[in-house]
């Protein structure tokens, strides 16, 4: 379907100029060319077409707009014509001439003609005549070059396998989608077309383009939507196909997951004792425990290493969890615990979280809030990532807890908890996993037949595992169950994995694993959706299905690495519930539970349909020669269908037609049972395996099976759930990505390659994308609603179609902002378009499982090809229909699993190509359109005459005859195959079942073969132009000769080649070919290139004769090998190569001798030159001959220039020479000399330039504005929230700001003073880098939504003269400078640079004029990752080389003092032996590995060079990670003999021998050769005294004059008034210098310092010096190789032993700690809470006393006396503690040294936060003591306590009270109330009561002078505290407490209660004496 649009003119235009026509419909627009003068008419007559993939509505628009162009300005409409297309849709056909209408929609003059045509789809309107509409191919004309030859040399090969008319009307305008249609999509079979019309040369194309393009119009204004056609042609993947051999999956790597846990805060709890665990996958670490606290600090660090796969490393969870007193006997309680997936740390930027605080939940109550927060360092390493350790400075700042959370971005800081519900529904096709033995057993003794596996299901998600029942023997098994799994959402792990296992007696193994991405069936935007799933079948894949014990293939099951056969499917689903936590009835365990869950319907997954899947084997080549001896045949399946060796045990056949949706083996047809489904019409039995047939040999390693004409094919019937529209999308998005990889990959080669405007080619491409994605848009938006499709696709389709949209607007935006200056930074945007597409094109939700080819040998299976169903999927829709649907494909088989891994994998099992169609049974009558044409088919007898009944065979009856002629020029960057490290290779060609070879080249790794290879007679079967369009592949592989045994395999690369049918010139632009580089490949990794060109020569009637002659050998002493021809090869042109020859260094031993006298050969292209003979290599391993030189012939491009080899060779006795080692520079590019600019020399000798330098402005401010520029607010917000933050700072009297202010005492500054103080600057200078980026990316943000807004705006700020810019920045520079001079006016201490990273790296190596080239010797290991480089290094050749075109140029040889015999190597020190001193500096070391047990180390310091050997062994700084080393090493050395430096840390043991921890190595020589002046680092200022005292024994005046005189300048000039002038550069500076007893005298230094760090602007010889530093280096352990073991700060200066000696070393000793004590007097408590109540009364009362601390529980608690019985929660104690403590006060830490254990050897120094703890307590006698309530206080910032005890709340323990801070170091002495706080029930902070106290702080000295007794004694006693009556004891004076306590409250009682008892007693008296009376009174005695 098309519209087609013939725009013929336009007529009465007003005026003369410019015309261009823009014609638009449904969103993709097309631009004609410009017209240029045009007066009244404008003749366009230009033709343009949209493919269409859906019927044109009634009510559509077709627009033409027509507008006077304008290179400057943006053009301007002349006016408007829209019609719809009503008519058009009716008629098919119409020409139409209308008046166009202005902008305000009024009719106008001007009118325009155009015919307009519409192809409906069933092709029933409009017949296809050809020649109506197009203009003639032949008028052609020599336009723009840039569109013909600028396009890379593979534009010959056309872009689309369209059919000769299709790609006719392409021509005729090029739709966007059209052109990708890249496969053979031809018209069906009865097309009417032409057979053998022949293809239309693209070239045409190309040149009307130039011609459009052609009157001189600037390409950056016209709409390249008519370009991008062309441009599809430079795609590379016509000439090199793009196949991947071999899987990376599944290998291990190495990882090191490491994790600091600083500290935590805000833990729930009363009065803990907390241990953090810190658990990755299972292995567990554990931090000490700290006593009765709820804010620990640890400051602990701990290194994981595995060695696993990437998948299983990214599943393991770490779990943070902090555990209350835990101890040996029990595991203690849980606070709380933090989970996250290592792939989230790993997916961060650089791989870390830095200083992130965990939030901690328990698991165990989900409805708690937060237990509290855990402040941690996380950062994952794999191999050569290296993790950039922001730097470690004291942490002042108030720790922002909520804004610095461990989560990535976008995750919201309050996370809930959620049910994730996985319904686990039924299984279908599982395999047998007995052995039919057992089974047979059972049946004989049991009778009956089972299925051979008990399955169930088990999820495992966020580190907890769930497990559904277990269904007996069932290949079918029904489970209906739900296993939920309560977690925080969103959740920190990535992937659900669910695995179908098999129940044993002895062990379950995994029949098939599947993993849930919830990134992709979730969305967090705000139109997004919470996690869904299904309910939709997903596939297993895995191992073989044949059953075996061993399994070899087991970890595919696992999900590891790619799965080789189908194993099973599964029917899931997923949901998500947010929990309500404060509802009461919500269970808050987490535990995983299983339920039942409610079936779904039968059809809910769609609808049964019978699928056809049909292929045809083209050919089989390059079977591996195992292979060879057994007649091979090949099997296609999809599931279990096809699968005749191991599919089921037994089918059973249910009729489909009642079933409706039967599972899949209902449908397992058996072979022979055609008769039971003869009720189908035309039912036909599957047949998927190919006949078994002999290989033939093709050559030594490769057989090939004989099909020639007869193509064996295979069909396959299966049922499967009509789930294609998810398919579809993705094939379309795939489409849409596919186009645009292949666009991109275009633009980085014509970057690469330098070929002009890339810009223009990367603007066609978002063209390209955003009218592909709004193409996307209007095709999915008329997908109807099914019934059958899930939640999740209803959301995945909203999602995609709004990403798809926006990304459309965007790819528009970013379009307009691509110029020639931004390509490389809007390139990486357009990567990100790439990537997101390719997310969102992976569908989660399966349907018709993979289609698997295995090649069968014997019955066994040998390799397979696994390809994506959805590949092959056919729709009637163009966009939708799977990329190789209908096509052949060439396909590699590759070995199963393990196998695959390693040089195994690397030799091509075989080649095929295969032709295949996947479809509804329905649509079968168009599976063989795609095939070559020119077929009989052949049929079984009963398909016979039944229409569109499967072929098993085809039949070619038309077959062409070609000539392949291969270019090998040459190769480079080859592997090394031999233990020489070098290789001796040859390269072998395969094209169809041919193969040839090139000559063996000895001993070389950049071969020039300089070869023809001809290939005859050879026959391809099909039609001339398909052959064309589409030859087949041609594989070449590298191989080394070795003279014994068989050759190695070294590489492998892929091309096409170009094909001359015999009707067609051998002329250009296509003919002959150009030489190209195909990338060589070897596994994964890259081995090399090939330079090469390929091209396909039909054979036409006349024979051999008309194509082009070969010339015979021109060579006859290489025998009778042709060379490449004249016109393919490459232009050559003199180049002189000089060769500077400085040294040797590091030379090992060559078959154990060690090398005596070396030299080097440097060989290119065939010439070289020898460098002198090193006498005697121990003396001196330089050259004594500095600069030979050579001339050689040399390729014009630079792309082609051969790389130079440097061969080291060591010269025995008797004339041996034996191989030290090699090395191959790939690319002469940097060491071409190019002549520089005339008119920039000129601009730098006119007059002076005064170099503005403002005193005392930091130099780093400075930069980062100036590289801010445009976005210049950038840096005065900065600076701005600076203020504020200090405003902010005042009002709290922050304790930094007021360290400064008390610093200027010069005696106090050290050393340190000057570190830490520019270690804060470089941090500061970061977050001003990253604040700029960030707003920078803000712009972008902008730029990219505001779309249309953004780009009137960039006009705008175009328009802004270059001017206004300068103004800007000068008024900025000077507001920034003010503010800073503001800042530094306080106190400046000097500062130095501080280097996160190493020195060379910020002066490229220092490699300025001398470099180092690695020597390579041996073979490279095979394991895939090139670790075993470091071991391939047999030692370095430093010299450099410089390659220029002869004749030399004059400039260079007139200049004076000219030296002939060094060439272009002008003034270059003498190589002579020099002694050096060489002094290093190491500061201090972080982030060690640990190297003990206990997780620590003992690291000491070892420094190697030359045979010194200095091993600082006595002083270990005991069980420390971070230590702080401060020494300075002196050693004498020689250079050249000595120069590599190596610095490493050792791990001191006890017993044993130390291990090393890591080293790093400095190359000294460099350095000091180096024009940066790497010896001594220059300080900012020069002073002579102090701290800052000038280290260099040259001063700056010496140094400026030395580097002026070796640069031959004039100057330096010193004149009045502090001016200094260097040839033209005038500088000032201060001239006075002040010296210890403050007396000024005259000075120049500092003018000449000014000049010294301004030396980059000194015109042609200025670079910029080495300031005084302090770097940074990874310490490296061979063991570990790439993965950082910690770093080392230090540096390096030199001093040579001729000049002056340097004074002594700086004393940069860590700063003792000083000595303090704190005395603190506890005088009163208020308002404690009453813990007791009393025994008899019941009333409440508290016993108590008060405890302190201050370094720890442990260490140095002091407890008051008890105040017993406090009624009203006052307590009067008068009592003083005195803590002696070492403080250092730059890092705000005390100092204990203590043993960990007592079976530690030495104390282990410990740096801990100045904090003092105060706790209340109630003591009790006999149970523990109760905690009340405690306040922690840090001496550095605490509130000023309250004056009263009412004035004194809870804020003020909070931190929220607005009060002063204040520091004990500042203050000295502080009196006030405090409050003591604890948690009550509801974890809700409470005041528990308020302590009156007094701290004091003294030095040492001063406590000595003014003593104190502890408590209250003496000296300086304090009164004895006034308490009540009440508290004394009451067992040692009763009585009183008696009254007290019952007499005061109880008298009236008491009374009362005497009474009675008198009463009683009465009573009693008497009853007993009654009775003595009555007996009396009777018997009256």
């Amino acid at each position: 379907m098309a519209l087609i649009v013939r725009l013929k003119t336009v007529t009465h235009l007003r005026g003369k100029g410019d015309r261009i026509a823009k014609v638009a419909f449904r969103g993709l627009s097309f631009y004609t060319r410009v017209l240029e003068n045009c007066e009244d008419e404008a003749p366009f007559d230009e033709t343009f077409r949209w493919p269409i993939a859906s019927s044109i509505d009634v009510n559509e628009m077709l627009e033409v707009q027509v507008f006077n162009y304008s290179k400057v300005f943006s053009n301007r409409l002349v006016g408007t014509f829209r019609m719809v297309l009503q008519k058009v849709v009716e008629e098919g056909q119409l020409e139409v001439t209308d008046t166009l209408i202005d902008d305000n929609n009024a009719v106008i003059r001007t009118s325009i003609s155009i015919e307009i045509r519409y192809h409906a789809m069933d092709g029933t309107v409009g017949a296809w005549n050809d020649e109506e509409f197009l203009e003639s191919p032949n008028a052609r004309s020599e336009g723009d070059p840039y569109e013909t030859e600028g396009l890379l040399s593979s534009h010959r090969q056309s872009p689309s396998k369209a059919s000769a008319a299709e790609r006719a009307l392409r021509r005729a305008g090029k739709g966007v989608f059209s052109a990708m249609k890249l496969g053979k999509a031809r018209a069906p079979k009865d097309d009417h077309r032409k057979q053998d019309e022949p293809a239309v040369l693209e070239a045409e194309d190309l040149d009307r383009k130039a011609m459009r393009l052609g009157g001189g119009l600037d390409p950056d204004t016209i709409s390249l939507a008519s370009v991008t056609a062309v441009t599809t042609n430079v795609s590379n993947k016509r000439s090199k196909p793009d196949i991947k051999m071999e899987p990376s999956a599944g290998r291990p790597m190495d990882y090191q997951v490491s994790v600091t846990i600083i500290e935590a805060r805000q833990l729930v709890g009363l009065n803990m004792d907390p241990v953090v665990c810190v658990e990755v996958g299972e292995e567990k670490k554990y931090t000490s425990m700290k006593e009765s606290t709820n804010c620990p600090y640890y400051n602990e660090y701990f290194v994981f290493d595995f060695h696993v796969p990437p998948d299983v490393m990214f599943d393991k969870i770490l779990k943070l969890s902090v555990i209350h007193s835990k101890n040996l006997l029990r595991s203690g309680t849980l606070v709380g615990s933090f989970k996250m997936d290592v792939g989230t740390v790993y997916s961060q930027p650089e791989h870390q979280f830095y200083h992130k605080w965990a939030i901690l939940s328990d698991p165990e109550d989900i409805t708690a809030g937060l237990k509290g927060y855990l402040k941690v360092d996380v950062a994952v390493v794999g191999k050569g990532d290296n993790i950039k350790t922001p730097h470690k400075a004291n942490e002042t700042d108030e720790d922002d807890i909520e804004g610095n959370l461990l989560l990535p971005d976008g995750v919201p800081p309050e996370r809930q908890w959620a049910r994730f519900y996985i319904k686990i529904y039924r299984a279908e096709g599982l395999p047998r996993m007995n052995t039919s033995i057992m089974a047979n057993v059972k049946k004989a003794l049991i009778g009956e037949n089972k299925d051979l596996v008990d399955p169930y299901v088990q999820v495992v998600f966020a580190g907890q595992k769930g497990k559904t029942s277990v269904q007996k023997s069932s290949y079918e098994p029904l489970w209906n169950e739900q296993i939920v799994f309560t977690e925080m959402f969103p959740p920190l792990c990535k992937r659900i994995k669910v695995q179908i296992r098999d129940s044993d007696k002895v062990n379950d193994v995994a029949i098939g694993t599947h993993f849930i991405d919830l990134r992709k069936v979730s969305n967090e935007g705000d139109k997004g959706f919470l996690p869904t799933f299904g309910p939709a079948w997903v596939n297993m894949y895995g191992s073989t299905r044949n059953y075996t014990l061993m399994d070899e293939h087991q970890d595919l099951n696992e999900g590891l690495g790619e799965g080789v056969s189908f194993r099973a499917r599964l029917l899931i689903g997923l949901s998500v519930e947010i929990l309500d936590t404060s509802n009461p009835e919500i269970t808050s365990s987490t535990e995983v539970q299983l339920e039942q869950a409610t079936p779904v319907a039968d059809n809910c997954t769609g609808k049964m349909e019978d699928f056809f899947l049909f292929g045809s084997f083209l050919e089989a080549t390059m079977i591996d020669r195992k292979n060879g001896e057994k007649p091979i045949n090949f099997e296609v399946t999809i599931g279990n269908y096809g699968n005749e060796i191991d599919g089921m045990a037994k089918p059973v056949i249910k009729k489909k037609k009642e079933g409706g949706a039967g599972s899949e083996e209902a449908s397992e047809l058996l072979q022979n049972s055609s008769d039971e489904e003869g009720n189908d019409d035309e039912e036909f039995v599957s047949i998927s395996v190919t006949p078994p047939m002999r290989p033939l040999i093709t050559d030594r390693n490769y057989f090939h099976l004989p099909y020639f004409d007869k193509k064996p094919c295979i069909y396959i019937k299966s049922w499967w759930q009509d789930q294609r529209r998810r398919l579809y999308n993705a094939n379309t998005m795939d489409k849409i990505a596919d186009k645009l990889e292949e666009g991109l990959n275009d633009v980085h080669e014509m970057m690469k390659t330098e070929k002009p405007h890339p810009e223009r080619r990367l603007r066609g491409v978002l063209e390209e994308l955003s009218s592909g994605c709004l193409r996307f848009v209007t095709l999915v938006n008329k997908d109807q609603n099914h019934s059958s499709r899930t939640r999740l696709d209803r959301e995945r389709l909203k999602s995609c179609m709004r990403e798809l949209e926006t990304m459309g607007q965007q790819a528009k935006t970013l379009r307009s902002q691509v110029k020639k200056t931004t390509i490389r930074e809007k390139l990486k945007q357009s990567q990100n378009f790439l990537q997101k597409l390719r997310f969102l094109a992976d569908e989660p939700q399966h349907s018709i499982p993979d289609i698997f080819i295995w090649m069968i040998s014997n019955n066994k299976r040998i390799a397979y090809a696994r390809i994506p169903s959805k590949d092959l999927l056919y729709s009637i829709v163009d966009e939708e229909m799977g990329k190789d649907c209908g096509k052949v494909k060439t396909v590699f088989l590759k070995l199963p699993g393990k196998k695959g891994f390693g040089p195994a994998g690397w030799t091509v099992q075989a080649k095929m190509e295969i032709y295949l169609w996947l479809g509804l049974n329905k649509q079968r009558k168009d599976f063989l359109t795609g095939l070559p044409c020119g077929f009989e088919e052949r049929k079984l007898p009963k398909g016979q005459g039944i229409p569109f009944f499967p072929p098993i065979g085809l039949l070619y009856t038309k077959k062409q005859v070609f000539q392949l002629r291969v270019h090998m020029y040459q190769a480079r960057s080859l592997f090394a195959a031999d233990s020489s490290g070098l290789s001796d290779p040859f390269a072998r060609v395969f094209f169809i079942t041919q193969s040839q070879c090139t000559e063996v080249l000895n001993e070389t790794l950049c071969p020039t073969w300089d070869q023809l290879l001809v290939f005859d007679n050879v026959e391809l079967y099909g039609e001339v132009h398909e052959m064309r369009d589409d030859p087949p592949i041609i594989v070449i592989e590298i191989y080394d000769q070795d003279t014994v045994g068989k050759a190695d395999f070294m590489g492998r690369t892929f091309a096409k080649p170009v094909v001359k049918m015999s009707d067609e010139e051998y002329c250009p632009p296509r003919f002959p070919p150009q030489l190209e580089y195909y990338q060589i490949y070897r596994g994964n990794s890259t081995a090399g290139d090939l330079l090469a060109a390929f091209e396909l020569l039909q054979i036409g009637l006349a024979g051999k004769s008309d194509l082009p002659p070969i010339d015979g050998p021109t060579d006859m002493d290489r025998g009778p090998i042709l060379p490449v021809p004249l016109g393919i090869r490459p232009v050559l042109s003199k180049y002189r190569v000089e060769i500077l020859f400085w040294g040797l260094r590091d030379l090992k031993r060559v078959n154990l001798a060690q090398v005596d006298r070396p030299r080097v050969d440097i060989e290119c292209a065939g010439r070289g030159v020898q460098s002198s003979l090193i006498q005697n290599y121990k003396k001196n391993p330089n050259f004594s001959t500095l600069v030979k030189w050579f001339e050689v012939d040399l390729p014009e491009n630079e792309l082609l220039h051969p790389p130079l080899n440097i061969r080291v060779v060591d010269c025995r006795a008797f004339g041996r020479y034996t191989l030290v080692g090699s090395h191959a520079v790939n690319s002469l590019r940097k060491f071409i000399y190019r002549p520089p600019d005339k008119k920039a020399q000129h601009w730098s000798t006119a007059g002076e330039i005064v170099v503005n330098v403002e005193p005392e402005v930091p130099i780093k401010k400075m930069e980062t504005m100036v590289k801010l520029e445009a976005n210049s607010d950038a840096v005065v917000k900065v600076d701005a929230s600076e203020e504020e933050k200090e405003k902010k700072k005042k009002k709290k009297k922050g304790a930094a700001e007021e360290i400064e202010d008390d610093e200027p005492d010069e005696s106090m500054l050290d050393w340190w003073s000057k570190y830490f103080a520019s270690i804060e600057t470089m941090k500061e200078h970061l977050r001003q880098l990253e604040a700029a980026a960030a707003e920078a990316e803000e712009k972008e943000e902008m730029d990219m939504t505001e779309g249309t807004k953004g780009q009137g705006k960039s006009k705008e700020k175009m328009k802004l003269p270059k001017e206004d810019k300068k103004k800007k920045q000068q008024q900025q520079q000077q507001t920034q400078q003010l503010e800073v001079l503001e800042k530094k006016n306080k106190q400046k201490i000097d500062e130095l640079k501080v280097y996160p990273k190493e020195l060379e790296t910020e002066f490229d190596n220092f490699e300025d004029w001398l470099h180092t080239f690695n020597l390579l010797r041996g073979k490279i290991g095979d394991d895939d990752d090139n670790a075993a480089d470091e071991e391939r290094i047999v030692g370095r050749f430093k010299g450099s080389m410089c390659v220029y075109k002869v004749p030399l140029p004059d400039d260079i040889t007139k200049e004076a003092g000219y030296d002939p015999n060094f060439g272009m190597f002008q003034g270059i020190p003498s190589n002579d032996p020099i002694n050096v001193l060489v002094r290093v500096y190491v500061v201090r070391a972080t982030d060690l590995h640990p190297a003990d047990i206990n997780g620590k180390a003992d690291p000491y310091v070892v420094i190697k060079l030359g045979k010194t050997d200095i091993k600082d062994k006595e002083n270990y700084i005991s069980k420390q990670l971070n230590p702080v080393f401060g020494k300075s090493f002196d050693i004498e050395a020689t250079f050249p003999m000595e120069s590599m430096l190596t610095v490493a840390i050792y791990d001191w043991d006890l017993v044993g021998s130390d291990d090393l921890i890591g080293e790093t190595k400095i190359d000294l020589e460099n350095r000091y050769y180096s024009k940066h002046r790497a010896t001594c680092g220059i300080s900012t200022t020069y002073s002579i005294h102090g701290y800052n005292i000038w280290r260099d024994p040259q001063k700056p005046t010496q140094i400026l004059s030395k580097l002026s005189k070796e640069g031959k300048l004039d100057g330096p000039h010193y004149g009045p008034g502090g001016r200094v002038k260097v040839t033209n550069r005038v500088f000032t500076g201060p001239t006075e210098l002040e010296d210890e007893n403050g007396q000024k005298k005259q000075t120049d230094e500092h003018l000449a310092l000014t000049v010294l760090h301004h030396w980059e602007d000194i015109p042609r010889v200025g670079c910029k010096l080495v300031p005084e530093h302090v770097e940074t280096r990874p310490l490296l352990n061979p063991d570990k190789p790439g993965i950082e073991q910690g770093r080392l700060e230090l540096w390096v200066d030199m001093f040579p032993m001729d000049m002056p000696a340097p004074g002594p070393a700086i004393d940069i000793s860590p700063r003792k700690p000083k000595k303090y004590e704190l005395r603190v007097i506890v005088w009163n408590t208020d308002e404690v809470i009453l813990e007791d109540d009393d025994y008899f009364t019941g009333e409440k009362s508290s016993d108590i006393f008060v405890r302190g601390w201050l370094k720890g529980q442990q260490e140095d608690k002091q407890d008051t006396d008890v105040h017993y019985h406090s009624l009203t929660g006052e307590g009067n104690f008068n009592w003083r503690y005195i803590f002696p403590f070492d403080y250092l006060a730059a890092e705000e830490k005390i100092v204990i040294s203590k043993k960990e254990s007592m079976f530690s050897w030495d104390e282990t120094e410990y740096k801990i936060p100045a904090r003092l703890t105060l706790q209340v307590w109630d003591a009790d006698h006999f149970s523990a003591d109760d905690f009340l309530g405690a306040i922690e206080l840090d001496l550095n910032r605490f509130p000023r306590g309250a004056k009263t005890a009412k004035q004194c709340s809870l804020e003020l323990g909070t931190g929220e009270a607005e009060v002063p801070m204040i520091s004990i170091f500042k203050q000295k002495r502080v009196k006030g109330w405090w409050p003591f706080l604890a948690r009550d029930e509801n974890d809700e902070i409470e005041i528990t009561g308020k302590v009156e106290a007094e701290l004091h702080l003294l030095t040492a000295e001063e406590a000595e002078k003014s003593p104190a007794g502890l408590a209250r004694n003496e000296p300086d006693p304090l009164e004895k505290p006034n308490r009540p009556d009440t508290s004394f004891i009451w067992f040692l004076n009763p009585l009183k407490s008696i009254r007290y306590f019952i007499w005061h409250k109880y008298r009236w009682l008491l009374l009362k209660i005497l009474l009675l008892v008198l009463l009683l007693l009465l009573v009693g008296l008497f009853l007993y004496s009654m009775p003595g009376y009555l007996v009396k009174k009777l018997l009256g005695a």
